[in-house]
C-alpha cells in the first residue's frame, strides 16, 4: 500500500510539471509572435521595410541594412516605442556610402588700395608659400594677407592653369576681385576709362586657359567732360552731331530724339559723362535743337552754359528774331545765348589770310600759309614737331604782316586739334576754323569741339568734319581670334610646315611660312591658341605621339624666336590619333602629317556665389542658429551632405624625351 501511494503522488507531480512546461512554451510563443508582429507592423507603417524582425523569448532582434546611420537609429527608436527598449537587440548594418567626395577647392583674390587678401580652400599639394610670393611679386610689394586653408585631397587637373591665369590678371588690375575654382574664373574689376575697360576685356578673354569658363564684370567710371559740349549742325550737306555730351542715359535719349526730329539720320554718338553745369542740360539742348529746326538749318554749340546759335546765311530777319526771342525766354536760367545771323557777303571781298596744316596717313605734316613773325613761325614749327614726328614736319608757311590779333594762338589750337586725327587737314582763317579727316578715336569730334569752344571763345565759328573709322582704332581694329585662325589656315592651304624625315627639325622650306604666320600672330595680340602636331600611322604609336609633341613644340619655339607673344599658346602632340585622310595611301599619309593652329575660345557664364560670399552667408546662418538654440530640444536626424565637385577635363600636354624611330613615318 505504501509503495503504490508513492507512485501515485509522483505521477501527479510529473503530470503537473508536464502541463506547466506545455503552458510555459505556449505563453512564450504567444509573447514572441505578438512582439514580432507588433514591431514588424509598426516599422512597415513608418517606411522601414528594409528591416528584418525576429524574436527569441523576450528579446526582439532587428537586422537588415540601413540606408544611413540616421535611419538605423530611427528604426531602433520605433521598435523601442512598441516593446521595452531593453528587449531590442540591434543587429543592423549601415549601407556603405563610398569614398568621401573631395571638397570644392576655390580661392578669392581681393586687391584694392590697402593691399591684397587671399581667401579660400586650396589643395594641400599646392605650394602656398610660393604662390603668396608670386602674388607679392605681381603686385610690386603691396601687403598680402594670406587666409588660405588647405585640404589633403588631389588637386583638380585645371587648378594650376586657373591659378596661373589669376596671377597674370592680377598684374593688370589695380582694383579687382578674382574668384578661382577648377571649372571657372570670375573677374570683377574697375578700370579708369571706357577705353581701358574695352582693352582689358579683350585681353582677359583672349588668354583664358582651355577647359576653364570665364565670367567678366569690368566697370569704368563715367569720364569727366570739361567743358561739357554739344554741337549740332544742320546745313545743305546734312544733319549731324560734331559733339554730343549728356549727363544721364535718359538725357542722351532725349537729345538724340530731338536731333532726329530735326533731320538727323544714322547713328548718333553721344557721350555720357560727368561735369554737366546744370540738371536742365537735356531740356536746353532739346530747345536749342528745336530752334535750329524752326530756322531751317544752322549750327548750335554748347560750351558748359554758353550757347552759340549761328543761322544759315539768307535766313529772314523776322524769322530769326522770332525764333531767337522764343528760345531766350524758354531757356533755363543758367544758360546764356549768343545768336548770329550772318550778313550776305559784299561783292568785292579782300584777300583772306589763311593757314593750312595737312597730316598724311604716313604721319607727314605740311604747314602752309601765313605766320605773323619769324619768332612765331619758329614757335609754330617747334609745337608741330612736339605734337607729331619731329622728322615728319615740313614748314613752308611765310611771314606776313597785317594778320588779325590772336592769329598765332588760333594756329596752335588748330595743330592741337589735328593731333586727334590719323590723317586730315585743318584750315585757319580770321573768321572760321575748319578741320576734316579720319580718326581712330571714337570721341575725337567731341574732344575737338570742346577744345575749340574753350580756346576760341564765345561766338567762334568752326566746322568739324571728322569721320571715325574702326580700322584705324588700335583696339577695335584688332582682328578676332577666329579671323587670326582663318588667316593662318589660308596660308597653310597653299604651303605646308614640313619637317626632316623622322625628326622635329623644320626643313629649309619652312622658314618662309613661319615668318608669315608670325606676322599674322603679331597683329592678333595675345590670344589663347593650341598648336597641334599630327603624324601618320607608320611606326609605333608611342613614338608617333612623342614625335608629334616635339614638332608642335618646335613650331612654338620658332614663333618665340620671331618675337611672337606665346604665353597663351600651347603645344600639343596628338600622334596618329586624329587622321584626316586614309593612312593606306601615300597621299593620305602626307595629309595626316600636319601642324594645326586652333584658337581656344572662352565660354561665358553667369557669375555664381564666391567663396567670400559663402563664408559671410555661413557666418550669418551660424549666428541665427546660436540665437535659436537656447531652450530648444527634440529629435535630431543626422544627414550626410554632398560636396560639389569642381574638376574639369583638360588636355594632357606633357612632353617626352626626344627619340627617333627609324620605323616612323617619312615626310
Amino acid at each position: 500500500m505504501r509503495l503504490s501511494s508513492v507512485f501515485a503522488i509522483g505521477g501527479v507531480f510529473l503530470t503537473a510539471a508536464i502541463l506547466c512546461l506545455v503552458c510555459a512554451r505556449f505563453a512564450v510563443s504567444v509573447v514572441e509572435e505578438t512582439s514580432r508582429n507588433s514591431v514588424r507592423n509598426t516599422l512597415d507603417e513608418n517606411g522601414m521595410t528594409w528591416t528584418e524582425v525576429d524574436a527569441n523569448g523576450l528579446h526582439v532582434f532587428l537586422a537588415g541594412t540601413a540606408p544611413t546611420e540616421a535611419r538605423r537609429f530611427k528604426a531602433l527608436s520605433i521598435a523601442g516605442s512598441v516593446v521595452d527598449a531593453a528587449r531590442v537587440i540591434d543587429q543592423m548594418l549601415v549601407q556603405d556610402t563610398g569614398q568621401i567626395a573631395p571638397p570644392r577647392f576655390s580661392m578669392e583674390i581681393l586687391r584694392n588700395d590697402s593691399g591684397v587678401s587671399l581667401i579660400g580652400l586650396v589643395p594641400a599639394a599646392m605650394d602656398r608659400e610660393a604662390f603668396v610670393g608670386a602674388v607679392e611679386e605681381a603686385v610690386a610689394g603691396e601687403p598680402v594677407a594670406n587666409f588660405l586653408e588647405s585640404a589633403d585631397y588631389p588637386a583638380p587637373e585645371t587648378w594650376e592653369a586657373a591659378t596661373d591665369y589669376a596671377l597674370r590678371s592680377l598684374k593688370d588690375l589695380k582694383r579687382t576681385k578674382i574668384s578661382v575654382d577648377a571649372a571657372q574664373i570670375s573677374v570683377t574689376a574697375m578700370t579708369e576709362s571706357a577705353a581701358v575697360k574695352a582693352d582689358m576685356e579683350n585681353k582677359l578673354a583672349r588668354r583664358v586657359p582651355e577647359g576653364l569658363k570665364l565670367a567678366l564684370n569690368i566697370s569704368a567710371p563715367r569720364p569727366v567732360i570739361t567743358p561739357f559740349t554739344l554741337r549740332f549742325v544742320s546745313e545743305e550737306g546734312g544733319t549731324r552731331f560734331d559733339a554730343c555730351s549728356a549727363d544721364t542715359d535718359e538725357a542722351r535719349d532725349r537729345i538724340v530724339a530731338a536731333a532726329r526730329e530735326a533731320g538727323l539720320t544714322g547713328k548718333a554718338n553721344c557721350l555720357v559723362g560727368m561735369g554737366v553745369p546744370t540738371p536742365n542740360w537735356a531740356k536746353a539742348a532739346e530747345q536749342a535743337i528745336g530752334a535750329v529746326k524752326e530756322l531751317g538749318g544752322g549750327v548750335v554749340t554748347f560750351s558748359d552754359a554758353d550757347i552759340s546759335l549761328v543761322a544759315l546765311e539768307g535766313t529772314p530777319q523776322g524769322q530769326f528774331d522770332n525764333v531767337v526771342g522764343a528760345l531766350e525766354s524758354s531757356l533755363p536760367e543758367v544758360f546764356a545765348l549768343h545768336a548770329v545771323l550772318p550778313e550776305p557777303p559784299e561783292e568785292t571781298t579782300p584777300e583772306t589770310p589763311e593757314f593750312t596744316a595737312t597730316l598724311s596717313p604716313e604721319g607727314m605734316v605740311q604747314l602752309r600759309g601765313r605766320i605773323a613773325t619769324a619768332a612765331e613761325r619758329k614757335l609754330v614749327d617747334s609745337f608741330a614737331r612736339a605734337r607729331f614726328t619731329s622728322d615728319g614736319v615740313h614748314m613752308s608757311a611765310r611771314v606776313a604782316e597785317g594778320l588779325p590779333e590772336g592769329w598765332t594762338f588760333r594756329v596752335l589750337t588748330a595743330l592741337d586739334a589735328l593731333s586727334y586725327l590719323t590723317n586730315g587737314v585743318v584750315r585757319v582763317s580770321p573768321d572760321e576754323m575748319h578741320i576734316s579727316g579720319l580718326t581712330g578715336q571714337a570721341e575725337a569730334g567731341s574732344a575737338i569741339s570742346g577744345m575749340f569752344s574753350e580756346k576760341l571763345g564765345e561766338g567762334a565759328q568752326y566746322t568739324i568734319d571728322v569721320d571715325y573709322r574702326e580700322e584705324l582704332d588700335p583696339v577695335a581694329s584688332l582682328p578676332t581670334p577666329e579671323e587670326c585662325e582663318a588667316r593662318i589656315a589660308t596660308i597653310q592651304e597653299a604651303r605646308k610646315i614640313s619637317f626632316e624625315p623622322g625628326s622635329a627639325n623644320i626643313d629649309a622650306d619652312g622658314s618662309d611660312i613661319m615668318d608669315d604666320i608670325a606676322e599674322i600672330l603679331k597683329t592678333c595680340g595675345e590670344i589663347t591658341m593650341e598648336i597641334g602636331g599630327h603624324t601618320d600611322s607608320q611606326g609605333r604609336e608611342v613614338m608617333n605621339q612623342q614625335l608629334s609633341q616635339e614638332r608642335a613644340q618646335t613650331v612654338l619655339n620658332e614663333l618665340r624666336m620671331r618675337r611672337v607673344l606665346t604665353a597663351s599658346i600651347s603645344a600639343v602632340g596628338y600622334g596618329e590619333s586624329q587622321p584626316i585622310a586614309d593612312n593606306g595611301t601615300e597621299e593620305g599619309r602626307e595629309a595626316n602629317r600636319r601642324i594645326e593652329f586652333k584658337v581656344i575660345l572662352p565660354v561665358e557664364i553667369v557669375e555664381e556665389q564666391t567663396t567670400l560670399e559663402t563664408l559671410e552667408g555661413t557666418s550669418e546662418e551660424q549666428s541665427d542658429s546660436d540665437g535659436a538654440s537656447d531652450g530648444a530640444g527634440g529629435e535630431t536626424d543626422d544627414a550626410a551632405g554632398e560636396a560639389e565637385e569642381g574638376a574639369a577635363d583638360a588636355a594632357d600636354t606633357g612632353d617626352g624625351d626626344t627619340q627617333e624611330d627609324t620605323a616612323d613615318e617619312q615626310d
